[in-house]
């Protein structure tokens, strides 16, 4: 599909500006007055306190306007910067000055649970109307901790002009594709000698090798799932296409030399998410597609969720459940959240309509193939060392000693 078509769209246009920072919001407080003076409450009703940030305030607004018209209460919207979010939530809800609710990711959910701050939610047969990777996000220990409404993930990115749109099922079709119109068939980012984890994992998981084991309602455990014979087999597949075997993974690409490499007409086929295509202005069609398979078994990518969350120490806790299930929880709320903040709703009937434009039924297709990143504490101790790993068998170290370390020690870490 023509690219300049597409990103003059309203809807793969503005999925290309999510995770983008805001601009001014035009209903900044004035001078020396803070988001929390801008909404008193009416005096001696009840009021909801929710934290949010620039992208969407706006449209909490508008949720807010048509709960306080009906129940009576007040919906004080206090906007901050997202980064700050998480660790503020986590001081303040204790001392009784955190909000009712607060927007934020799905990975913030253990150490959310871990300090007590954030409580259970209860949306019944509606959960059944969210993509399910959506609901499985938001769940930790079969409970139901936020309300979805957005999901991003990456996904295959091919120049349909040098390859056409047909999206490749496997590597090996994938490289024969790519070296067709190229020597070099593709460019996956490895955050240079950083490595990333995250990019590779969906070809990990097509080896059957998951970071963490997940129990039947899809929590994580802490049991590490990349050990054993898939692993290996991961670990073998990461050597023969690194710097001693076929050499299309290389730990001399970041992130932007991966970009430009594919901007370029250099490679045909990317891995990257819908945040890089305000990169690729000098290919005309892009193609969107599922992780092809190198493993034999699907490729499954870590799939990231927003959603609401609601406070323990909420007052008014049956009030904010209110206005989160039947207020925000709605397909108008929903789409206005979309339209301000454009990524893939997590509400299925907004996403297949969203679908419609085919480079977000391309990113769409890939997190319905994925996996929630896993939201346990112990995902933190993951990153470094299986990033190192994979750069050491990249450039050549021994792919089974050398992956088989990396488990041992993350487990002995995680104890």
């Amino acid at each position: 599909m023509n690219r300049k078509l597409i990103i003059g769209g309203a809807l793969a246009g503005a999925l290309v500006l999510a995770g983008c920072g805001a601009g001014a919001d035009s209903d900044a407080p004035a001078p020396g007055e803070t988001e929390d003076t801008q909404q008193q409450p009416a005096p001696g009703g009840p009021e909801l306190v929710v934290w949010t940030d620039a992208e969407r305030e706006g449209a909490l607004r508008e949720a807010a306007t048509a709960f306080e018209a009906e129940t009576g209460a007040t919906v004080t919207l206090v906007q901050k910067n997202f980064e700050d979010l998480r660790n503020d939530f986590i001081v303040q809800v204790p001392t009784g000055e955190g909000p009712d609710i607060t927007v934020g990711a799905h990975d913030w959910l253990g150490a959310l649970v871990t300090a007590g701050v954030v409580d259970t939610i209860d949306i019944g047969p509606a959960a059944d109307d969210f993509e399910p990777v959506a609901i499985e996000a938001m769940t930790y220990d079969g409970q139901l901790y936020a309300l979805p409404y957005s999901l991003e993930t990456i996904a295959l990115i091919q120049n349909a002009d040098l390859v056409g749109e047909e999206a490749p099922e496997t590597w090996d079709d994938m490289i024969a594709a790519g070296l067709a119109v190229s020597d070099r068939p593709v460019a996956i980012n490895t955050a240079g000698e950083t490595g990333d984890g995250y990019t590779m994992y969906g070809f990990q998981t097509s080896f059957g090798a998951p970071v963490f084991v997940q129990d039947d309602d899809g929590s994580y455990t802490s049991d590490v799932g990349m050990g054993g014979e898939a692993g290996e087999a991961f670990a073998q597949w990461l050597f023969d296409n690194g710097s001693q075997g076929t050499g299309y993974l290389s730990t001399t690409i970041d992130y932007d030399i991966n970009n430009e490499l594919f901007n370029s007409g250099e490679t045909p086929f990317t891995v990257q998410g819908p945040w890089a295509l305000p990169s690729f202005t000098d290919v005309e069609n892009i193609a969107v597609g599922p992780i092809p398979s190198a493993g034999g078994e699907p490729a499954a990518p870590f799939v990231g969720v927003q959603g609401f969350y609601l406070s323990s120490q909420s007052e008014n806790s049956l009030l904010a459940q209110e206005f989160l299930v039947n207020f925000l929880g709605t397909e108008d709320a929903q789409r206005t959240l979309y339209e301000a903040d454009p990524r893939i709703p997590a509400l299925s009937v907004l996403a297949d309509e969203v679908a419609s434009d085919p480079i977000v039924a391309g990113f769409l297709e890939s997190s319905q193939n994925g996996v929630p990143m896993p939201s346990i504490p112990e995902m933190g101790d993951v990153w470094d060392l299986w990033n190192a790993a994979e750069v050491q068998i990249i450039n050549g170290s021994d792919p089974a000693s050398t992956w088989n370390a990396m488990v041992t020690e993350l487990e002995s870490t995680i104890g």
